[in-house]
């Protein structure tokens, strides 16, 4: 009897040990949590319009790449460059290769171009004279007091044949470089941002296109005067030295030069914006 028990009680061990082994291998391994991707967080400075309303047409298209497009619109044209600068901003799009180099000069920045979007072509709008004809002597005529957009304001009149720059006077030209003033004309020189605010106050305004634009202006159709369309001064992409082959921003201004911005830039302007892509 004491070997059948012995018998009996090894043939039971052996059988729960074999079960709870298959039990073992049976058991479904543990399921790791999926790995999730953050999104980069591209923050991007620009002017209200045309340049924030060109970046909202390539937010959908970044963010398909894991790119958070952040649009912060800002109205002077100081900010947006000392933001890169120190870092709280990624990039700016709102200005033109000549008043960076201008800026980065006076200020001791370090910004660069990542690409070239558009131009947009300055142009004299009438207020108190209704045209160019028609302007008395001494009239005043109110200019941006920005470096280069003042000089390129001067340069546009001096086209009209209104003024006569000394010779070199070019893009830092001011009033002072008038070396020819035949109706003694006189100048308002203002903030761009608030020329379009002034022009019931003087006889003619230059205004930007972006700030024409959001002041209700049609520059095609409003513009007493305008530059050619083959202007150099191209809006960019601007960052800080040292950031331009970054891969979200090698991603963007590859958004912004695409067939569905050249359109959109087409169909919504009207060419008082023109593509350079």
């Amino acid at each position: 009897m004491n070997k059948k028990f012995l018998s009996l009680a090894l043939s039971l061990a052996l059988s729960l040990s074999l079960a709870a082994c298959g039990s073992k291998q049976e058991e479904a391994p543990a399921e790791t949590p999926a790995e999730t991707t953050e999104p980069v967080v591209l923050n991007v400075a620009a002017s209200a319009t045309p340049h924030a309303e060109i970046l909202e047409q390539v937010v959908d298209v970044l963010a398909q790449q894991g790119i958070d497009l952040q649009i912060h619109e800002y109205g002077d044209y100081v900010v947006p460059n000392t933001a890169v600068e120190e870092g709280e901003e990624d990039a700016n799009y709102f200005q033109h290769i000549p008043y960076l180099e201008s800026f980065n000069e006076k200020e001791g920045t370090h910004l660069v171009s990542a690409g070239g979007i558009h131009i947009e072509p300055m142009g004299v709008y009438a207020g108190k004279t209704a045209s160019l004809e028609e302007l008395p002597d001494g009239a005043e005529i109110a200019i941006p007091n920005d470096p280069t957009n003042e000089g390129r304001a001067l340069l546009l009149l001096e086209a009209q044949g209104l003024i006569k720059l000394a010779d070199g006077a070019g893009l830092e030209a001011t009033p002072n470089d008038i070396a020819e003033n035949p109706k003694g004309l006189t100048f308002k020189e203002l903030e761009a941002a608030m020329i379009p605010n002034a022009v019931e106050e003087v006889d003619l305004s230059v205004i930007n296109v972006n700030y024409a634009l959001e002041a209700g202006f049609d520059p095609t159709t409003d513009a007493l005067a305008i530059e050619d369309a083959d202007s150099p001064y191209v809006n960019i992409v601007a960052v800080k030295e040292g950031n331009e082959n970054d891969p979200a921003i090698l991603a963007l201004v590859e958004a912004l030069q695409s067939d569905a911005v050249r359109d959109f830039i087409k169909e919504t302007y009207g060419g008082a914006v023109v593509p350079v892509f």
